[in-house]
């Protein structure tokens, strides 16, 4: 991930120096490799080059066109030589992806957008048109952060430069907090008003300073293959997570790929080396698991062991046993401006980090969205709905008494939650998640019911069958979570998530739900589809294990400190958590007792990264702030960038 940053005066004042020398010292840590920029008067670009792949070390960025347009780019182009030969460019192997997209943009404007498969953030400053663009990837992949005011627009990679050099304080975004307790926040906002990410699969217009988005790609639900047999389905499958992972491995460094001995990350890793074995280009491919001796259910390491033997090299292995909510810390030399970072300074990512240093690592991957996806998350209830709206009772019938065997319930039951699912939100129960946290203030879940129903509307009768507007929740739902997760340069890296490229994603939209989960089948097109590719050991296991033991020992051993967290609670004093009930509930995780481990991890982290970033002053209406003496603003007494600096007006 390389970074980029902007800043437009729109009165024509010019940008000061100083300024973008500051906003250069936040982000260089995100580029070492070469940082160069633009600068026109009242308008400056910057790039910070993190290069992954040869032909990004011949970029020069920011790359001004022939028509004047200025355009930075942080990405990796999956479709570079289709992509190249429909501009009409000669010599595909000789353009940089930079080069390609610039052609794009000259070519087609906004409608190249749709055309740019890969991980992706694009700026277009077009100068004839004095009209800035912002755009990213259909799913989200890379960050880009913008932040309008009345006389300037400031966008960046982090949000560092626009919170740190704001010149000014923030309001604490109610709608992101809730997202976060319950889930994770929509995919636009950020913890401070005012400060927006650009939504993933749109582009962001600025001219005038009026601010349009809009959508220039979506799924096309109506889309449909139908092939006469599984065997059709599977090889497509095959092929085209075969191109997804091919596609991942282009990098001129070492590839770590994370193996957690379940099925997606274990395909990921065993299908690469398939590739390999074939005589694809590609570099070394290393792995990382990790493992926690005090989770007798979450013991991975003999899957593990599986694909390693297969392989005939033994990965990184990290214990993550020490790793609980109360050692998650914070970085304390600078602010971290998220709840997730990656910031953390526990072992285990110090040892993560350490290691990638050492081998060379740029480029993570992930298997992220298997589950969700292909079938592993227990989502049949929209097959059985596709049946009611279509009138298909007869099969109704069969599939419920299939279901209902293979779930262990009734009939009844089952057919009771096809119903609900057409019910508005308001004629049901409130969320499972807000009945199972009741720790959460009625009030505060009362005004933020989208966020606590994780944004999830009943099934329409009026518009796509069930599954597929199942299916684009959960692409939603992947939005907010890889939205909510940055980076920070503690782990400086490339994550790629092959079961998130577009090709694939959109096979996965439009076959047949029956084909990725059938009744006591989880997953029954990639066990089917990577026989043979895939140890059998890993396709005939059971679901991979979750935590539940180790958070309630981790209550129970840190009581003092839990309390301690319930009675100083900022998010008790600001109104959003009851304490009394949070207490209660700690009380019962103390006994011994289940309650909702996940909300009071969110609960936790929220809470702790509040406590961080309080002593900033970015959001001065946090309970228990003291401003500094002497300072105008927000200070950051430890950042190397000067105290004058931070509680100076901006420019």
């Amino acid at each position: 991930m390389s970074a980029q940053f902007g800043t437009w005066n729109f009165d024509g004042r010019p940008v000061d120096t100083r300024y973008l020398n500051d906003a250069a010292t936040l982000l260089s840590p995100y580029g070492p490799d070469r940082q160069t920029s633009h600068v026109a008067c009242n308008i400056s670009l910057q790039y910070f080059a993190f290069h992954v792949t040869k032909e990004s070390r011949r970029e020069v960025q920011p790359l001004v066109t022939q028509s004047g347009d200025v355009i930075t780019w942080d990405g990796v182009l999956d479709n570079q030589d289709e992509l190249a030969k429909e501009i009409g460019l000669a010599n595909s192997d000789e353009h940089t992806d930079l080069q390609i997209v610039a052609a794009a943009w000259t070519k087609w404007g906004t409608n190249c957008f749709a055309k740019l498969l890969g991980d992706w953030a694009l700026t277009v400053w077009k100068p004839a048109e004095q009209t800035l663009f912002l755009a990213k990837d259909f799913i989200g992949t890379r960050h880009l952060y913008y932040c309008v005011r009345q006389d300037h627009v400031a966008w960046s990679t982090v949000l560092d430069p626009l919170i740190v050099l704001a010149g000014c304080t923030f309001q604490l975004d109610e709608d992101y907090v809730a997202g976060w307790l319950s889930h994770f926040p929509a995919a636009h906002l950020t913890p401070f008003v005012g400060v927006n990410a650009v939504l993933p699969a749109n582009y962001v217009q600025i001219r005038n300073g009026k601010v349009r988005t809009t959508r220039y790609w979506d799924f096309r639900p109506r889309h449909t293959i139908d092939y006469h047999t599984d065997g059709e389905y599977e090889e497509h499958f095959r092929t085209l997570l075969a191109t997804s992972v091919q596609r991942r491995l282009r990098s001129d460094a070492p590839i770590l790929a994370e193996l957690s001995g379940g099925m997606d990350s274990s395909s990921i890793v065993c299908m690469a080396d398939n590739l390999v074995a074939r005589g694809v280009p590609a570099p070394r491919i290393d792995t990382v698991s990790y493992y926690q001796d005090d989770e007798p259910a979450w013991d991975e390491r003999p899957y593990v062991a599986v694909i390693e033997k297969t392989r005939g090299r033994t990965g990184c292995h990290i214990d993550v046993s020490t790793h609980n909510l109360l050692s998650y810390r914070y970085d304390s030399d600078r602010p971290e401006l998220t709840p997730v970072s990656r910031g953390d300074a526990s072992e285990p990512v110090s040892k993560m980090a350490s290691y990638m240093a050492s081998n060379g690592h740029r480029i993570v991957l992930s298997g992220l969205a298997g589950d969700e996806l292909l079938g592993g998350a227990p989502s049949f209830i929209p097959q059985l709905a596709d049946l009611l709206v279509a009138a298909r009772f007869g099969t109704l019938s069969r599939q419920l008494t299939a279901w209902a065997l293979s779930n262990r319930t009734t009939v009844m039951a089952l057919l009771t939650e096809v119903l609900r699912t057409f019910l508005p939100k308001g004629l049901t129960d409130t969320s499972r998640d807000v009945r199972s946290a009741p720790w959460l203030e009625t009030e505060f879940t009362a005004t933020h019911r989208a966020a606590f129903s994780r944004y999830q509307r009943p099934f329409s009768l009026f518009r796509d069958k069930p599954s597929v507007q199942e299916r684009l929740e959960t692409v939603e739902a992947l939005r907010r979570q890889i939205a909510s997760c940055v980076q920070a340069p503690q782990i400086l890296c490339d994550k790629r998530y092959p079961y998130l490229d577009r090709d694939l994603v959109e096979f996965l939209f439009a076959i047949p739900p029956d084909q990725l989960q059938r009744p006591g089948k989880r997953r029954s097109l990639m066990r089917r589809a990577l026989v043979g590719i895939v140890p059998d050991e890993l396709l005939n296991r059971k679901r991979k294990a979750f935590l539940a033991r180790q958070p309630l020992v981790d209550i129970m051993s840190h009581w003092s400190a839990y309390r301690e967290l319930a009675e100083n609670s900022i998010l008790v004093a600001l109104r959003f958590i009851d304490r009394n009930r949070l207490t209660a509930s700690l009380e019962k995780a103390r006994a011994g007792d289940m309650i909702p481990l996940p909300l009071l991890a969110h609960a936790v982290v929220l809470e702790n990264w509040l406590r961080h970033i309080r002593p900033y002053g970015f959001v001065p209406s946090l309970p228990g702030y003291v401003a500094p003496r002497n300072k105008r603003g927000p200070a950051v007494a430890k950042h190397s960038i000067s105290a004058e600096t931070l509680t100076n007006e901006r420019r």
